[in-house]
């Protein structure tokens, strides 16, 4: 398929960033760089003229953010939910705070992305990745510190789930990636000199080729992705 357009969505660094360079690889493609930050992704994508960067902040007004982003584009082919919030706070630490935000950014703004970007998906079949974590996926090893991240990151999954039953007699399909650990910015702030097994790069791979082509053949999938526990 040609002519594809595809939002990512916390696009300035880590995973995102590189997911975005992947996808501008191929001209034929056109990319919507989501984050708060439109400076580091303009430098980030200065020598890629088929990606477009917009300013979106997900702790707040998502709905009527994304659906004012999304009003100028005819299709959206490819939604790639990849922004995330991570506190590593002990249980006894988390201010409430600190739990509203971890939910705003990774569950509600998730969910109002999609309502949002779903008039531009039907038509064209699209495939929607959301990115969770490990950490929300049962029956592993978790964190100690990332109750308000870990359990967000499993009400994605849950959703997926939800949504893809919602919507299991259309051609758009949904699934999730629980990532293991990368070696991102996000990681390096929360748990500073720990060394994860893949690069930023190779994950963002993966999650290229994987939203590219899996919707043929899985939906509604929650997929863990890793060479650690967790």
């Amino acid at each position: 398929m040609l002519n594809r357009t595809i939002v990512v969505v916390g696009a300035s660094r880590g995973i995102g960033c590189e997911m975005v360079k992947h996808f501008a690889k191929n001209s034929d493609n056109t990319i919507l760089a989501l984050s708060r930050n439109k400076e580091k992704m303009e430098h980030n994508f200065q020598d890629f003229k088929n990606v477009r960067c917009v300013a979106f902040d997900l702790s707040h007004s998502v709905f009527a953010q994304a659906q004012a982003i999304f009003s100028d584009l005819n299709q959206i082919d490819i939604l790639i939910n990849n922004a995330g919030k991570l506190v590593n706070k002990a249980f006894t630490d988390l201010s409430h705070e600190d739990i509203q935000l971890c939910y705003q950014i990774n569950v509600i703004g998730v969910m109002e992305t999609v309502q949002a970007a779903l008039p531009k998906m039907l038509p064209a079949n699209g495939h929607i990745v959301n990115i969770s974590s490990m950490g929300g996926f049962q029956g592993t090893v978790k964190f100690a510190g990332l109750s308000a991240y870990s359990t967000s990151k499993a009400a994605v999954c849950s959703f997926t789930e939800l949504f893809s039953e919602e919507y299991k007699d259309e051609q758009i399909s949904m699934n999730c990636l629980c990532l293991g650990a990368a070696q991102t910015e996000m990681l390096d702030e929360a748990f500073p000199g720990y060394q994860a097994p893949v690069s930023a790069e190779k994950m963002a791979e993966f999650i290229v080729d994987f939203s590219l082509h899996a919707n043929q053949w899985i939906k509604g999938k929650i997929l863990p992705i890793s060479l650690s526990t967790p």
